[in-house]
């Protein structure tokens, strides 16, 4: 292990050690009356979709990454019994649970799991309340006894596989998030436990942004352009005052990088993060969903005399990002190419959503032929998985992994 176990300066460096998260159960928690509740759109066939995630981790490997899992991380991390009863009733305060009788029978179900990562898919998985051991009449309370037909004491958290989301890997650095929504706020407590834990991590990876925080910031909005120059989104994920705490940290601990770039953007569910509409796939080169460009708005924030100093930045987004990348030009490709419905459907399909693990050479998902050909057409080497049901949850590849290793470029 270096010095630095978190070394993310780029989108776009060789990447050497990525972190994923295999779907589960929680995916099998899913009901149709509930999927707006819990951020889906529809239900995917979790035997396929471990199929499919298991070859996305395999193409990875073959390409030289070590991947780390968050379920065998987060495990890792409770090392003393207390750390493990401290994650448990953590864990508890947070899961909205009606009645103490119910929450004192869960607490008893989940410390009863002799395995640390079996006792972590559970808390990922949800509770349904048909699980919950028998609870005598004399120990149930008010809220106990007034049932609802809700049937879950506790909800998954099947967005989990989106593991860009939930903390964000910034230079040596990482923020751990605050999120848009309270079924995925649950979600940041498994990064807390193991930046502050974990035997590979505990005392060496500074924060840039907490969890405790007021306002939301998710990870699929921060891109790393270069070692200089970080983007943020603002969308329906990100707050502008989220990102301007962020950046007053980045700058003050002296996290490495000068400028940031704010993208204001259409905020909405079919533009949710930045790297929905927006990633870098080459040193000259950028995916974009071309629905996002005429009503783009981009900041350029700095931070002098200990005060963020914003611009707002006009004209052409080529040559802004050519300008701050040191660069004579660089090319947007655009989802679907000029035609509006194949652009459509494919950037629905996660075909801005790419995973690039070295210059050139980029992670997509099979399905988006037209935005493939175009790629391909540009020189570059794609690594083309299956989707159709991790795509089910509106993400692509750089949304299920979160860099915890880059080479230098």
């Amino acid at each position: 292990m270096s010095q630095h176990p978190i070394h993310v300066f780029s989108e776009i460096g060789k990447l050497k050690k990525v972190m994923l998260h295999r779907p589960g159960k929680e995916i099998e928690n899913l009901m149709p009356d509930y999927l707006e509740r819990l951020l889906f759109d529809d239900i995917p066939f979790l035997e396929e979709a471990q199929r499919e995630h298991d070859a996305f981790a395999q193409a990875l490997r073959d390409e030289g990454v070590e991947v780390l899992y968050l379920e065998k991380l987060a495990a890792e991390s409770l090392t003393t019994p207390e750390i493990r009863e401290a994650f448990v009733d953590e864990y508890l305060s947070e899961a909205n649970i009606r009645g103490r009788a119910t929450k004192k029978a869960i607490r008893k179900l989940l410390l009863g799991i002799e395995d640390n990562q079996e006792m972590i898919e559970k808390t990922m998985a949800g509770v349904q309340k048909s699980e919950i051991p028998a609870i005598s009449e004399q120990e149930k309370g008010l809220t106990d006894l007034v049932e609802s037909s809700y049937p879950f004491a506790i909800d998954p958290m099947p967005n989990l596989y989106f593991t860009r989301d939930p903390f964000a890997t910034v230079g040596n650095a990482v923020s751990l998030n605050r999120m848009y929504a309270e079924t995925r706020n649950r979600e940041t407590i498994y990064g807390k436990y193991i930046f502050k834990y974990h035997p590979d991590y505990a005392g060496k990876v500074p924060l840039v942004y907490d969890r405790d925080e007021t306002t939301r910031i998710e990870g699929g909005d921060e891109l790393i352009l270069s070692k200089d120059v970080l983007a943020v989104g603002i969308s329906q994920r990100t707050d502008a005052a989220s990102i301007e705490k962020l950046l007053v940290n980045i700058f003050e601990k002296n996290i490495g990088f000068k400028k940031v770039l704010a993208f204001e953007f259409a905020n909405n569910r079919k533009f949710m993060h930045l790297d929905t509409v927006f990633t870098m796939v080459d040193y000259d080169k950028f995916t974009i969903h071309p629905e996002i460009e005429s009503g783009l708005r981009v900041f350029s924030v700095t931070y002098e005399n200990q005060e963020l100093r914003i611009v707002e930045e006009l004209g052409d987004l080529a040559e802004l990002l050519a300008a701050n990348l040191g660069l004579e030009k660089v090319e947007l490709i655009r989802c679907g190419g000029d035609n509006i419905v194949a652009s459509g459907r494919e950037q629905w399909n996660d075909g801005s959503n790419t995973l690039t693990i070295s210059p050139g050479v980029v992670v997509v998902y099979k399905r988006n032929t037209i935005t493939n050909a175009i790629l391909e057409s540009k020189g570059l080497r794609l690594i083309k998985i299956d989707g159709s049901e991790l795509v089910r949850g509106r993400g692509g590849p750089r949304c299920m992994s979160m860099p915890f290793e880059r080479e230098e470029i």
